[in-house]
């Protein structure tokens, strides 16, 4: 079990302890629903996270397999739904690997991809679309 503290600010913004470590961050609500915009919204580190979650997996399969994977990359794009209630409805990944890898070893990554916590904790009806990048192969 992991302990964090969320701490209300003022102004939409909050502070985020964590229990273990002690590193703070700060949230504050975008621009398009009242905020300034100054960080990263709580609906950003939810995406965030799946970015996160997605490479520090692949990361332990490719350790487990004595694979490279320093310098990949994902570019993200969250897109919030048009209608109520306000919620995520799209990620976007473009999923970027500075290495080329045999076939068996992209496919394996890429399934782990699709596996991790962070994916499989999400509602079913936000879209989740990843799309890998593999130098000399698209």
């Amino acid at each position: 079990m992991v302990m964090m503290k969320v701490e209300y600010q003022g102004d939409l913004r909050c502070q985020i302890s964590h229990g273990p470590s002690g590193n703070t961050l700060i949230t504050d609500a975008p621009v398009d629903n009242r905020g300034k915009g100054s960080s990263f919204s709580p609906t950003d580190l939810c995406a965030s996270s799946l970015g996160a979650c997605l490479l520090t997996i692949m990361g332990m399969s490719a350790m487990d397999h004595g694979w490279d994977m320093l310098g990949a990359r994902i570019e993200l794009e969250k897109v919030m739904s048009s209608e109520a209630p306000r919620r995520i409805a799209q990620v976007r990944m473009h999923i970027h690997m500075p290495h080329t890898l045999d076939e068996k070893a992209r496919t394996i990554l890429e399934r782990v991809a699709r596996t991790c916590p962070v994916a499989r904790s999400l509602h079913p009806d936000l879209v989740q679309e990843l799309v890998f990048h593999w130098p000399g192969v698209n």
